[in-house]
Protein backbone atom coordinates (compact mmCIF):
# COMPACT_ATOMS: atom_id res chain seq x y z
CA UNK A 1 0.00 0.00 0.00
CA UNK A 2 1.47 3.33 -0.95
CA UNK A 3 1.93 5.89 1.73
CA UNK A 4 -0.31 8.36 -0.07
CA UNK A 5 -3.29 6.05 0.08
CA UNK A 6 -5.76 5.94 2.91
CA UNK A 7 -4.82 3.04 5.17
CA UNK A 8 -7.41 0.42 5.99
CA UNK A 9 -7.87 -0.77 9.54
CA UNK A 10 -8.77 -4.33 10.49
CA UNK A 11 -12.42 -5.16 9.88
CA UNK A 12 -15.02 -7.02 11.88
CA UNK A 13 -18.53 -8.35 11.53
CA UNK A 14 -20.72 -6.38 13.90
CA UNK A 15 -23.52 -8.31 15.55
CA UNK A 16 -26.70 -6.75 16.82
CA UNK A 17 -30.29 -7.84 17.33
CA UNK A 18 -33.01 -7.02 14.86
CA UNK A 19 -34.96 -4.95 17.36
CA UNK A 20 -32.03 -2.77 18.38
CA UNK A 21 -31.25 -1.37 14.95
CA UNK A 22 -34.69 0.03 14.05
CA UNK A 23 -33.36 3.57 13.92
CA UNK A 24 -34.51 5.89 11.14
CA UNK A 25 -31.21 7.74 11.03
CA UNK A 26 -28.86 9.07 8.38
CA UNK A 27 -26.24 6.59 7.15
CA UNK A 28 -23.21 6.17 9.37
CA UNK A 29 -20.00 7.76 8.26
CA UNK A 30 -17.84 5.76 5.88
CA UNK A 31 -14.76 7.69 6.89
CA UNK A 32 -13.90 5.88 10.05
CA UNK A 33 -12.73 2.29 9.91
CA UNK A 34 -13.13 -0.02 12.86
CA UNK A 35 -10.44 -2.16 14.40
CA UNK A 36 -10.79 -5.77 15.42
CA UNK A 37 -7.98 -7.61 17.15
CA UNK A 38 -9.31 -10.97 15.98
CA UNK A 39 -9.21 -10.41 12.22
CA UNK A 40 -6.25 -10.97 9.90
CA UNK A 41 -4.99 -10.02 6.47
CA UNK A 42 -4.57 -13.08 4.30
CA UNK A 43 -2.26 -13.97 1.44
CA UNK A 44 -1.48 -17.44 0.12
CA UNK A 45 -1.59 -19.01 3.56
CA UNK A 46 -4.33 -19.01 6.21
CA UNK A 47 -1.71 -18.14 8.83
CA UNK A 48 -0.39 -14.98 7.17
CA UNK A 49 -0.46 -11.84 9.30
CA UNK A 50 0.07 -8.34 7.98
CA UNK A 51 3.40 -7.24 9.42
CA UNK A 52 3.27 -3.68 8.18
CA UNK A 53 6.15 -1.85 9.82
CA UNK A 54 6.36 -4.06 12.86
CA UNK A 55 9.27 -2.39 14.64
CA UNK A 56 11.32 -5.56 14.61
CA UNK A 57 14.29 -5.77 16.90
CA UNK A 58 17.65 -7.41 16.50
CA UNK A 59 17.83 -11.12 17.36
CA UNK A 60 20.14 -10.34 20.26
CA UNK A 61 17.53 -8.12 21.91
CA UNK A 62 14.93 -9.54 24.25
CA UNK A 63 11.98 -9.11 21.97
CA UNK A 64 8.58 -10.70 21.74
CA UNK A 65 7.87 -12.61 18.51
CA UNK A 66 4.77 -13.91 16.88
CA UNK A 67 5.97 -17.48 17.10
CA UNK A 68 6.96 -17.52 20.73
CA UNK A 69 4.30 -15.23 22.17
CA UNK A 70 4.77 -13.96 25.68
CA UNK A 71 7.29 -15.50 28.04
CA UNK A 72 5.72 -18.64 29.54
CA UNK A 73 7.06 -17.61 32.93
CA UNK A 74 4.92 -14.48 32.80
CA UNK A 75 1.30 -14.72 33.80
CA UNK A 76 -1.02 -13.32 31.17
CA UNK A 77 -2.44 -10.00 32.41
CA UNK A 78 -6.04 -10.11 33.52
CA UNK A 79 -8.51 -8.03 31.55
CA UNK A 80 -9.79 -5.04 33.46
CA UNK A 81 -13.31 -5.29 34.85
CA UNK A 82 -16.01 -3.72 32.68
CA UNK A 83 -16.99 -0.16 33.41
CA UNK A 84 -19.94 0.17 35.82
CA UNK A 85 -23.14 -0.62 33.94
CA UNK A 86 -25.76 2.14 33.70
CA UNK A 87 -28.56 1.16 36.07
CA UNK A 88 -31.96 0.47 34.62
CA UNK A 89 -34.38 3.29 35.52
CA UNK A 90 -37.24 2.36 37.81
CA UNK A 91 -39.29 5.51 37.28
CA UNK A 92 -39.86 8.02 34.53
CA UNK A 93 -37.89 10.60 36.50
CA UNK A 94 -34.83 8.32 36.52
CA UNK A 95 -34.85 8.17 32.70
CA UNK A 96 -34.20 11.91 32.60
CA UNK A 97 -37.05 12.32 30.10
CA UNK A 98 -40.36 14.10 30.46
CA UNK A 99 -43.69 12.36 29.92
CA UNK A 100 -44.14 14.45 26.78
CA UNK A 101 -40.80 13.40 25.30
CA UNK A 102 -41.47 9.74 25.98
CA UNK A 103 -45.03 9.96 24.62
CA UNK A 104 -43.78 11.46 21.36
CA UNK A 105 -41.37 8.54 20.96
CA UNK A 106 -44.19 6.04 21.65
CA UNK A 107 -46.41 7.74 19.06
CA UNK A 108 -43.64 7.65 16.42
CA UNK A 109 -42.91 4.01 17.19
CA UNK A 110 -46.54 3.04 16.60
CA UNK A 111 -46.68 5.29 13.52
CA UNK A 112 -43.69 3.54 11.93
CA UNK A 113 -44.24 -0.04 13.09
CA UNK A 114 -48.03 -0.23 13.23
CA UNK A 115 -50.02 -2.13 15.86
CA UNK A 116 -47.71 -3.40 18.61
CA UNK A 117 -48.09 -5.27 21.86
CA UNK A 118 -46.94 -3.42 24.95
CA UNK A 119 -43.86 -5.61 25.37
CA UNK A 120 -42.65 -4.85 21.84
CA UNK A 121 -43.05 -1.11 22.39
CA UNK A 122 -40.86 -1.45 25.48
CA UNK A 123 -38.30 -3.45 23.49
CA UNK A 124 -38.12 -0.87 20.72
CA UNK A 125 -37.77 2.06 23.12
CA UNK A 126 -35.50 0.07 25.49
CA UNK A 127 -37.23 1.07 28.70
CA UNK A 128 -39.08 -1.10 31.25
CA UNK A 129 -42.73 -1.60 30.41
CA UNK A 130 -43.74 -0.09 33.74
CA UNK A 131 -42.39 3.25 32.51
CA UNK A 132 -43.79 2.83 29.00
CA UNK A 133 -47.16 2.07 30.56
CA UNK A 134 -47.30 5.57 32.07
CA UNK A 135 -47.05 7.03 28.59
CA UNK A 136 -49.58 4.60 27.12
CA UNK A 137 -52.10 5.47 29.82
CA UNK A 138 -51.63 9.20 29.20
CA UNK A 139 -51.96 8.73 25.44
CA UNK A 140 -55.07 6.63 25.91
CA UNK A 141 -56.61 9.30 28.16
CA UNK A 142 -55.97 11.81 25.36
CA UNK A 143 -57.63 9.40 22.89
CA UNK A 144 -54.43 9.19 20.84
CA UNK A 145 -53.94 5.46 21.45
CA UNK A 146 -56.45 2.65 21.78
CA UNK A 147 -56.26 -1.02 22.80
CA UNK A 148 -56.88 -3.17 19.73
CA UNK A 149 -57.00 -6.44 21.67
CA UNK A 150 -55.86 -7.94 24.95
CA UNK A 151 -54.52 -11.06 26.58
CA UNK A 152 -54.72 -12.59 30.03
CA UNK A 153 -51.01 -11.88 30.55
CA UNK A 154 -51.82 -8.24 31.27
CA UNK A 155 -51.22 -4.81 29.71
CA UNK A 156 -47.76 -5.83 28.55
CA UNK A 157 -49.56 -8.20 26.13
CA UNK A 158 -52.23 -5.73 24.97
CA UNK A 159 -52.16 -4.63 21.35
CA UNK A 160 -51.93 -0.87 21.04
CA UNK A 161 -52.85 1.13 17.95
CA UNK A 162 -53.07 4.78 17.02
CA UNK A 163 -56.47 6.42 16.77
CA UNK A 164 -57.20 8.71 13.84
CA UNK A 165 -56.34 11.73 15.98
CA UNK A 166 -53.27 9.94 17.27
CA UNK A 167 -52.09 9.20 13.74
CA UNK A 168 -52.23 12.88 12.91
CA UNK A 169 -50.30 13.78 16.07
CA UNK A 170 -47.75 11.04 15.37
CA UNK A 171 -47.30 12.26 11.79
CA UNK A 172 -46.54 15.75 13.05
CA UNK A 173 -44.05 14.41 15.60
CA UNK A 174 -42.39 12.25 12.95
CA UNK A 175 -41.99 15.18 10.58
CA UNK A 176 -40.54 17.26 13.40
CA UNK A 177 -37.92 14.58 14.20
CA UNK A 178 -37.74 11.22 12.41
CA UNK A 179 -35.69 9.47 15.04
CA UNK A 180 -37.36 6.20 16.10
CA UNK A 181 -35.62 3.70 18.33
CA UNK A 182 -34.16 3.43 21.83
CA UNK A 183 -35.01 6.38 24.05
CA UNK A 184 -32.17 8.92 24.23
CA UNK A 185 -30.03 9.32 27.33
CA UNK A 186 -29.91 12.85 28.79
CA UNK A 187 -26.56 14.49 28.21
CA UNK A 188 -25.97 14.80 31.95
CA UNK A 189 -26.11 11.01 32.37
CA UNK A 190 -23.81 10.51 29.38
CA UNK A 191 -21.21 12.94 30.72
CA UNK A 192 -21.29 11.31 34.15
CA UNK A 193 -20.78 7.84 32.71
CA UNK A 194 -17.95 8.91 30.38
CA UNK A 195 -15.97 9.99 33.44
CA UNK A 196 -16.29 6.46 34.84
CA UNK A 197 -14.75 4.76 31.81
CA UNK A 198 -12.01 7.11 30.60
CA UNK A 199 -8.80 5.77 29.08
CA UNK A 200 -6.60 7.30 31.78
CA UNK A 201 -7.82 4.76 34.30
CA UNK A 202 -6.68 1.79 32.20
CA UNK A 203 -3.92 -0.19 33.88
CA UNK A 204 -0.93 -0.66 31.55
CA UNK A 205 2.09 -2.84 32.34
CA UNK A 206 5.01 -4.11 30.21
CA UNK A 207 3.53 -7.61 30.32
CA UNK A 208 0.18 -6.39 29.02
CA UNK A 209 1.77 -4.40 26.21
CA UNK A 210 3.92 -7.35 25.19
CA UNK A 211 0.81 -9.51 25.04
CA UNK A 212 -0.96 -6.93 22.84
CA UNK A 213 2.01 -6.81 20.45
CA UNK A 214 2.69 -10.56 20.60
CA UNK A 215 2.34 -11.03 16.85
CA UNK A 216 5.16 -8.61 16.22
CA UNK A 217 8.77 -8.21 17.25
CA UNK A 218 9.05 -4.91 19.03
CA UNK A 219 12.02 -3.31 20.70
CA UNK A 220 11.75 -3.12 24.49
CA UNK A 221 12.77 0.54 24.22
CA UNK A 222 9.65 1.20 22.14
CA UNK A 223 7.45 -0.47 24.75
CA UNK A 224 9.07 1.74 27.36
CA UNK A 225 7.94 4.80 25.38
CA UNK A 226 4.44 3.55 24.64
CA UNK A 227 3.60 2.39 28.16
CA UNK A 228 3.74 5.76 29.93
CA UNK A 229 1.83 7.34 27.05
CA UNK A 230 -1.03 4.88 27.53
CA UNK A 231 -0.97 5.29 31.31
CA UNK A 232 -1.27 9.06 30.94
CA UNK A 233 -4.26 8.75 28.62
CA UNK A 234 -2.96 11.86 26.87
CA UNK A 235 -2.18 12.61 23.24
CA UNK A 236 0.65 10.99 21.27
CA UNK A 237 2.51 12.36 18.27
CA UNK A 238 4.09 9.61 16.16
CA UNK A 239 6.36 10.69 13.33
CA UNK A 240 9.06 9.42 11.02
CA UNK A 241 9.62 8.18 7.45
CA UNK A 242 6.74 6.33 5.77
CA UNK A 243 6.35 2.58 5.96
CA UNK A 244 7.96 2.03 9.35
CA UNK A 245 5.14 1.30 11.76
CA UNK A 246 3.26 4.43 12.81
CA UNK A 247 -0.15 3.00 11.96
CA UNK A 248 0.71 -0.37 13.49
CA UNK A 249 1.51 1.33 16.79
CA UNK A 250 -1.99 2.80 16.88
CA UNK A 251 -3.53 -0.55 16.01
CA UNK A 252 -1.39 -2.26 18.64
CA UNK A 253 -2.55 0.20 21.27
CA UNK A 254 -6.11 -0.42 20.13
CA UNK A 255 -5.53 -4.15 20.54
CA UNK A 256 -4.17 -3.50 24.03
CA UNK A 257 -7.34 -1.62 24.99
CA UNK A 258 -9.47 -4.35 23.39
CA UNK A 259 -7.64 -7.10 25.29
CA UNK A 260 -7.03 -5.52 28.67
CA UNK A 261 -8.89 -2.22 28.81
CA UNK A 262 -12.19 -3.69 29.92
CA UNK A 263 -15.56 -3.16 28.28
CA UNK A 264 -17.38 0.15 28.28
CA UNK A 265 -20.91 1.34 27.56
CA UNK A 266 -22.14 3.67 24.84
CA UNK A 267 -25.71 4.99 24.45
CA UNK A 268 -27.72 4.63 21.28
CA UNK A 269 -28.48 8.34 21.43
CA UNK A 270 -28.25 11.31 23.76
CA UNK A 271 -30.60 14.24 24.31
CA UNK A 272 -28.85 17.62 24.25
CA UNK A 273 -30.71 20.94 24.25
CA UNK A 274 -33.89 19.04 23.33
CA UNK A 275 -32.16 17.64 20.21
CA UNK A 276 -31.33 13.98 19.59
CA UNK A 277 -27.74 13.00 18.75
CA UNK A 278 -27.05 9.37 17.83
CA UNK A 279 -23.81 7.98 19.27
CA UNK A 280 -23.83 4.19 18.87
CA UNK A 281 -22.47 3.24 15.45
CA UNK A 282 -22.45 -0.49 14.53
CA UNK A 283 -19.71 0.25 12.01
CA UNK A 284 -17.40 1.44 14.80
CA UNK A 285 -18.59 -0.04 18.06
CA UNK A 286 -18.01 -3.75 18.57
CA UNK A 287 -20.76 -5.04 20.84
CA UNK A 288 -20.16 -7.67 23.53
CA UNK A 289 -23.66 -7.96 25.01
CA UNK A 290 -25.49 -9.76 22.21
CA UNK A 291 -25.84 -13.03 24.15
CA UNK A 292 -27.10 -11.15 27.22
CA UNK A 293 -29.72 -9.32 25.17
CA UNK A 294 -30.88 -12.57 23.61
CA UNK A 295 -31.34 -14.14 27.04
CA UNK A 296 -33.29 -11.11 28.18
CA UNK A 297 -35.80 -11.39 25.36
CA UNK A 298 -34.51 -8.38 23.39
CA UNK A 299 -34.49 -10.20 20.05
CA UNK A 300 -37.30 -11.54 17.91
CA UNK A 301 -38.57 -14.97 18.88
CA UNK A 302 -40.42 -17.70 17.01
CA UNK A 303 -43.56 -17.46 19.14
CA UNK A 304 -45.49 -14.30 19.72
CA UNK A 305 -46.34 -15.08 23.33
CA UNK A 306 -42.69 -15.44 24.37
CA UNK A 307 -42.07 -11.91 23.16
CA UNK A 308 -44.35 -10.64 25.95
CA UNK A 309 -41.93 -11.82 28.59
CA UNK A 310 -39.18 -9.25 28.76
CA UNK A 311 -36.53 -9.76 31.43
CA UNK A 312 -35.83 -6.13 32.20
CA UNK A 313 -32.79 -6.79 34.36
CA UNK A 314 -30.52 -4.29 36.16
CA UNK A 315 -28.83 -2.66 33.13
CA UNK A 316 -30.24 0.33 31.26
CA UNK A 317 -30.94 -1.11 27.80
CA UNK A 318 -30.55 2.29 26.17
CA UNK A 319 -26.80 1.57 26.35
CA UNK A 320 -24.72 -1.07 24.57
CA UNK A 321 -21.69 -2.81 26.08
CA UNK A 322 -18.76 -2.65 23.67
CA UNK A 323 -15.04 -3.15 23.31
CA UNK A 324 -13.14 0.11 23.62
CA UNK A 325 -13.41 1.65 20.13
CA UNK A 326 -10.55 2.38 17.76
CA UNK A 327 -11.36 4.97 15.09
CA UNK A 328 -8.87 5.60 12.28
CA UNK A 329 -9.20 8.42 9.79
CA UNK A 330 -6.71 9.82 7.32
CA UNK A 331 -6.27 12.30 4.50
CA UNK A 332 -10.01 12.67 3.91
CA UNK A 333 -10.58 14.24 7.35
CA UNK A 334 -12.12 17.72 7.24
CA UNK A 335 -13.19 20.16 9.92
CA UNK A 336 -16.84 19.42 9.10
CA UNK A 337 -16.32 15.79 10.11
CA UNK A 338 -15.40 16.94 13.60
CA UNK A 339 -18.76 18.63 14.07
CA UNK A 340 -22.27 17.29 14.55
CA UNK A 341 -23.62 15.67 11.39
CA UNK A 342 -27.09 17.10 10.88
CA UNK A 343 -29.74 15.50 8.69
CA UNK A 344 -32.13 18.10 7.34
CA UNK A 345 -34.72 15.51 6.35
CA UNK A 346 -34.59 13.51 9.60
CA UNK A 347 -33.98 16.56 11.82
CA UNK A 348 -31.59 14.92 14.25
CA UNK A 349 -27.83 14.59 14.53
CA UNK A 350 -25.07 12.02 14.44
CA UNK A 351 -22.09 12.47 16.77
CA UNK A 352 -18.73 13.27 15.14
CA UNK A 353 -16.02 10.63 14.90
CA UNK A 354 -14.01 11.70 17.93
CA UNK A 355 -17.08 11.55 20.18
CA UNK A 356 -17.81 8.03 18.95
CA UNK A 357 -14.21 7.20 19.92
CA UNK A 358 -14.71 8.25 23.56
CA UNK A 359 -13.20 5.66 25.87
CA UNK A 360 -10.91 4.33 23.12
CA UNK A 361 -8.37 5.44 20.50
CA UNK A 362 -8.75 8.10 17.82
CA UNK A 363 -5.97 8.05 15.20
CA UNK A 364 -5.45 10.85 12.71
CA UNK A 365 -3.29 9.06 10.16
CA UNK A 366 -1.28 10.82 7.44
CA UNK A 367 -1.54 14.03 9.45
CA UNK A 368 -0.67 17.02 7.28
CA UNK A 369 -2.13 15.50 4.11
CA UNK A 370 -5.71 16.49 4.85
CA UNK A 371 -7.59 18.87 2.59
CA UNK A 372 -7.83 21.31 5.48
CA UNK A 373 -4.69 23.20 6.51
CA UNK A 374 -2.78 21.52 9.38
CA UNK A 375 -2.88 24.77 11.36
CA UNK A 376 -6.68 24.93 11.15
CA UNK A 377 -6.99 21.30 12.18
CA UNK A 378 -4.64 21.79 15.11
CA UNK A 379 -6.52 24.86 16.27
CA UNK A 380 -9.67 22.74 16.34
CA UNK A 381 -8.00 20.38 18.83
CA UNK A 382 -6.43 22.90 21.21
CA UNK A 383 -9.40 23.21 23.59
CA UNK A 384 -10.20 19.47 23.70
CA UNK A 385 -6.56 18.57 24.35
CA UNK A 386 -6.17 21.22 27.03
CA UNK A 387 -9.48 20.86 28.87
CA UNK A 388 -10.65 17.31 28.07
CA UNK A 389 -13.98 18.57 26.71
CA UNK A 390 -15.32 19.60 23.34
CA UNK A 391 -17.99 22.12 22.45
CA UNK A 392 -20.42 21.19 19.68
CA UNK A 393 -22.88 23.48 17.93
CA UNK A 394 -26.44 22.61 16.99
CA UNK A 395 -28.11 23.79 13.82
CA UNK A 396 -29.90 26.42 15.92
CA UNK A 397 -26.59 27.93 17.00
CA UNK A 398 -26.79 26.66 20.58
CA UNK A 399 -23.69 24.97 21.98
CA UNK A 400 -23.25 22.18 24.46
CA UNK A 401 -20.27 20.43 26.02
CA UNK A 402 -19.28 16.76 25.70
CA UNK A 403 -16.35 14.85 27.23
CA UNK A 404 -13.22 14.35 25.15
CA UNK A 405 -12.11 11.08 26.76
CA UNK A 406 -9.85 9.16 24.39
CA UNK A 407 -6.25 8.41 23.52
CA UNK A 408 -5.69 10.59 20.48
CA UNK A 409 -2.77 9.80 18.17
CA UNK A 410 -1.39 12.06 15.45
CA UNK A 411 0.64 10.11 12.91
CA UNK A 412 2.67 11.74 10.12
CA UNK A 413 5.58 11.08 7.81
CA UNK A 414 6.12 14.79 7.23
CA UNK A 415 8.54 16.98 9.17
CA UNK A 416 6.74 18.01 12.40
CA UNK A 417 8.43 21.41 12.27
CA UNK A 418 6.53 22.15 9.07
CA UNK A 419 3.19 21.17 10.62
CA UNK A 420 2.99 22.31 14.23
CA UNK A 421 4.18 25.16 16.40
CA UNK A 422 5.49 25.10 19.94
CA UNK A 423 2.11 26.00 21.41
CA UNK A 424 0.58 22.84 19.98
CA UNK A 425 3.57 20.60 20.71
CA UNK A 426 3.32 21.64 24.35
CA UNK A 427 -0.15 20.08 24.44
CA UNK A 428 1.10 16.82 22.91
CA UNK A 429 2.57 15.09 25.93
CA UNK A 430 4.34 12.21 24.15
CA UNK A 431 6.38 12.41 20.94
CA UNK A 432 7.62 9.12 19.48
CA UNK A 433 9.87 8.91 16.42
CA UNK A 434 9.87 5.76 14.27
CA UNK A 435 13.07 5.37 12.25
CA UNK A 436 13.85 3.08 9.27
CA UNK A 437 15.18 -0.39 10.15
CA UNK A 438 18.87 -1.19 10.18
CA UNK A 439 20.08 -4.05 8.00
CA UNK A 440 19.88 -6.47 10.91
CA UNK A 441 16.32 -5.45 11.65
CA UNK A 442 15.40 -5.60 7.99
CA UNK A 443 16.77 -9.15 7.78
CA UNK A 444 14.64 -10.27 10.73
CA UNK A 445 11.57 -8.69 9.13
CA UNK A 446 12.27 -10.46 5.85
CA UNK A 447 12.79 -13.80 7.58
CA UNK A 448 9.57 -13.57 9.55
CA UNK A 449 7.60 -12.41 6.52
CA UNK A 450 8.85 -15.51 4.69
CA UNK A 451 7.91 -17.83 7.55
CA UNK A 452 4.41 -16.45 7.76
CA UNK A 453 3.92 -16.96 4.04
CA UNK A 454 5.41 -20.47 4.07
CA UNK A 455 8.21 -19.32 1.78
CA UNK A 456 11.74 -20.63 2.19
CA UNK A 457 14.06 -17.74 3.12
CA UNK A 458 17.03 -17.05 0.84
CA UNK A 459 19.78 -14.90 2.35
CA UNK A 460 21.07 -13.86 -1.08
CA UNK A 461 17.82 -12.00 -1.72
CA UNK A 462 18.44 -9.58 1.14
CA UNK A 463 22.11 -9.25 0.13
CA UNK A 464 21.01 -8.36 -3.37
CA UNK A 465 18.51 -5.75 -2.19
CA UNK A 466 21.11 -3.96 -0.11
CA UNK A 467 23.84 -4.26 -2.76
CA UNK A 468 21.70 -2.86 -5.58
CA UNK A 469 19.34 -0.51 -3.79
CA UNK A 470 19.66 0.26 -0.08
CA UNK A 471 23.46 0.66 0.01
CA UNK A 472 23.21 3.01 -2.97
CA UNK A 473 20.99 5.54 -1.24
CA UNK A 474 17.47 4.09 -1.10
CA UNK A 475 16.10 4.08 2.45
CA UNK A 476 14.80 0.67 3.57
CA UNK A 477 11.30 0.50 5.01
CA UNK A 478 9.87 -2.03 7.39
CA UNK A 479 6.99 -2.61 4.97
CA UNK A 480 9.26 -3.45 2.00
CA UNK A 481 9.64 -7.21 2.74
CA UNK A 482 5.89 -7.68 2.86
CA UNK A 483 5.34 -5.76 -0.37
CA UNK A 484 8.17 -7.49 -2.24
CA UNK A 485 7.07 -10.96 -1.16
CA UNK A 486 3.46 -10.32 -2.14
CA UNK A 487 4.70 -9.22 -5.56
CA UNK A 488 6.83 -12.36 -5.81
CA UNK A 489 3.81 -14.53 -5.00
CA UNK A 490 1.79 -12.78 -7.72
CA UNK A 491 4.52 -13.28 -10.34
CA UNK A 492 4.88 -16.96 -9.52
CA UNK A 493 1.13 -17.47 -9.56
CA UNK A 494 0.88 -15.86 -12.99
CA UNK A 495 3.57 -18.16 -14.37
CA UNK A 496 1.99 -21.14 -12.59
CA UNK A 497 5.18 -21.79 -10.66
CA UNK A 498 5.79 -22.61 -6.99
CA UNK A 499 7.08 -19.69 -4.93
CA UNK A 500 10.82 -20.17 -4.72
CA UNK A 501 12.83 -17.12 -3.73
CA UNK A 502 15.80 -16.39 -5.93
CA UNK A 503 17.92 -13.30 -6.24
CA UNK A 504 16.63 -12.88 -9.80
CA UNK A 505 12.96 -13.03 -8.70
CA UNK A 506 13.41 -10.51 -5.91
CA UNK A 507 15.41 -8.26 -8.24
CA UNK A 508 12.52 -8.30 -10.71
CA UNK A 509 10.11 -7.40 -7.91
CA UNK A 510 12.42 -4.62 -6.69
CA UNK A 511 12.78 -3.12 -10.18
CA UNK A 512 9.00 -2.92 -10.46
CA UNK A 513 8.40 -1.77 -6.91
CA UNK A 514 11.25 0.74 -6.67
CA UNK A 515 11.02 1.88 -10.28
CA UNK A 516 11.26 5.61 -10.91
CA UNK A 517 8.01 7.22 -12.01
Amino acid sequence: MSTGQHKTAFRFNSRSSAHTERLLMPGTSSVAKPFDSTSRHHSNSPQVYDLYADLFSKPSEQAVTASSGTDKSEALPVQAAPAPAPRSPKTLAETGLTLGQLSELVLKTLYVQGILIGGDIAKSIRLPFGIINESLQALRDQKLVEVASGDLVGRVSYRFALTEVGRGRARDSFENCRYVGPAPVPIEQYVEHCRLQHVTGTACTPTALRAAFKEFVIRPAMLAELGPAVCSGKSIFVYGPPGNGKTVIAKGLGRFLNMFGGEIYVPYAILAENSIVTVFDPGIHRTTDDADLSQRGMVSTSTEKSSYLVNEGPVDLRWRRIKRPVVITGGELTLEMLELQYSKTANFYSAPLHIKANGGVFLIDDFGRQIVRPKDLLNRWIVPLEEGVDYLTLNTGRKFMLPFEQLIIFSTNLDPKDLVDDAFLRRIKHKIRIDPPTRDLYTVIFQMACRQRAILYNESCVDGLFGKYYDLGRTPRSSDPRDLLEMAVSICRFHEQPVVLTEELIDECARRFFGDI
